[in-house]
């Protein structure tokens, strides 16, 4: 089991749900967030946003979901991003599930 996580300005939520559903993800939660980037500080997600004093309406959606779908997932995030060519991609991270209590 992976923990799939996708990161988007609002814009993208169309198709960053139709990449989850081609990905075979069909249950996923998507909360608001809003992005901030403050250049005087030292942060390990440097790139997460661009650069600047600015705030973003940002999206984050996320599944707990089999490897091989959360795999599809990156490669269709990649393939998305390298076709739009925006300067805000689309960011996917996967994280391994040690546990789970089900």
């Amino acid at each position: 089991m992976k923990f799939f996580i996708v990161t988007c300005l609002k814009e993208y939520n169309d198709d960053v749900c139709k990449i989850f559903k081609e990905a075979k993800i069909n249950v996923f939660s998507t909360t608001d967030v809003i992005g901030v980037k403050d250049n005087d500080s030292i942060n390990l997600l440097e790139e997460w946003f661009a650069s600047g004093d600015e705030k973003f309406d940002s999206l984050f959606t996320f599944s707990f979901t089999a490897d091989e779908n959360a795999e599809h997932g990156m490669e269709l995030i990649k393939k998305y991003n390298q076709e739009t060519g925006t300067n805000f991609p689309v960011r996917a991270f996967i994280v391994p599930v040690e546990k789970a209590s089900y």
